[in-house]
Order: C-alpha cells, then structure tokens, then sequence
C-alpha cells in the first residue's frame, strides 16, 4: 500500500526512457547511524550494536535498559527534523551517483517523517545531488513497483535494509538488487540474500557493477 503523500510524490517524477536506478538514502548515500549515535549520546542514550534494529537497542547509556519503542519513535521523529539538513555524505556515494545519472534515470526513495522531505531534498541539493528525493513510509516494494509501472525501463535498487530489499523482490522480482551494508557492526548480523545481484560495503565495488547492470 502506498500513502497518499507518497503517491502524490510518484506522480511528479518524469522519465528520459534510459535504465532506471532507484537508491535509498541514509546509510547509502548519507550517514545516519554515527549521527543519530551523537545524538542520542547528547541524551545519555547509546546505540547497541547487537542486533540489526532500532527499537531495543536504544538504551540508557548509564543502565543499559532499553528504551520504549513509542520514545525511540519519537527520537527518531525529533531527529529527522533537527539534523537531517546537515547530514554528511558516504564516501564516493556523490560522486557514484552523478556518474551513474549520467547513463540512468536516478530516483531517491527514502523512509523518513515526510515533514523532513524537504530537508533531505535540501542537503541532498548542497551536496550537489540534483535527482528527485521521494519520501515514503512501511515497505519500498509497492513503491518500486509504481516507478517501475511508470518509467517502463529496467532497474536497479540499492538499501541497506534487507527487509526493503525483499519488499522490493517481492513487488519486483526483476528489479537488480544491491544490498548495501556500510556499517559492519551492523551488517554482521545480516545474512547473505540469494537474490541480490550484490552485496557490498562501498561504492567503490557498487558504482562499477551497477553500471555494468544498466549498460547491459
């Protein structure tokens, strides 16, 4: 099911008829954990890295006890709205982007508060990305199956988060799928996906094979 203001986003996107890459955003193309790590530790609060989750591993810094699901909501609600605007790029993920932009259509499909889209569209333009940012909420695949509905090209789409990329496998099957781990500590956790066309910590590895996928 795709929200209302979603699909009002989806419906503003125009394509060229060249191949269609559609990225996420925090921990592919900006940094999100090491920033919401400073955050929280401004509220005695520290992230555990023991699991591949947000909810339970929030936790009080001086007693460990995890905090409630609804708080760790609203501290991820609070910031999206504070520090989105100032988040700082992956290493290479600029510069990938554009090289890729310039043989495919390239659409960013992130979850996040829709009241912070326009501060991702923001500090995504001041890092010199010009590509259309589409906020949306829950699992990406029925999104990617309306892009893919309205661009009528083959695609690629890259996600840290394995639970996105299996929406997408399953919405999409042939869509190509790189699965993007940035964060060790976290990527440990995270089986290998049988239906990825990559697994990959660095746009180093991603931005070749990507290309490869797109040229044909």
């Amino acid at each position: 099911m795709i929200s209302d203001l979603t699909l009002a986003q989806l419906e503003t996107l125009a394509f060229t008829g060249r191949p269609l890459v559609i990225c996420d955003v925090d921990e592919v193309v900006v940094h999100f954990t090491r920033d919401f790590e400073d955050y929280l530790a401004a509220q005695d609060l520290l992230l555990d890295t023991s699991s591949f989750a947000l909810n339970g591993n929030v936790r009080c810094r001086r007693t460990g006890a995890p905090a409630p699901d609804e708080h760790v909501a609203r501290l991820i609600s609070s910031f999206f709205d504070e520090r989105t605007r100032h988040m700082q790029p992956i290493d290479g993920a600029v510069d990938s982007l554009l090289t890729i932009g310039e043989t495919a259509d390239v659409v960013l499909l992130t979850n996040l508060p829709h009241t912070a889209g326009d501060h991702r569209r923001a500090n995504l333009a001041g890092h010199g990305l010009p590509f259309p940012v589409v906020t949306n909420s829950g699992p990406k695949g029925p999104a990617i199956r309306d892009i893919l509905r309205r661009a009528r090209q083959p695609a690629v789409f890259i996600d840290d988060s394995p639970s996105y990329i299996a929406s997408c496998f399953e919405h999409a099957p042939e869509v190509h799928l790189v699965h993007f781990l940035h964060d060790e500590r976290f990527a440990r956790h995270v089986e290998p996906l049988g239906f990825v066309s990559l697994r990959t910590a660095s746009w180093d590895e991603a931005r070749p094979h990507i290309l490869e996928l797109i040229r044909g």
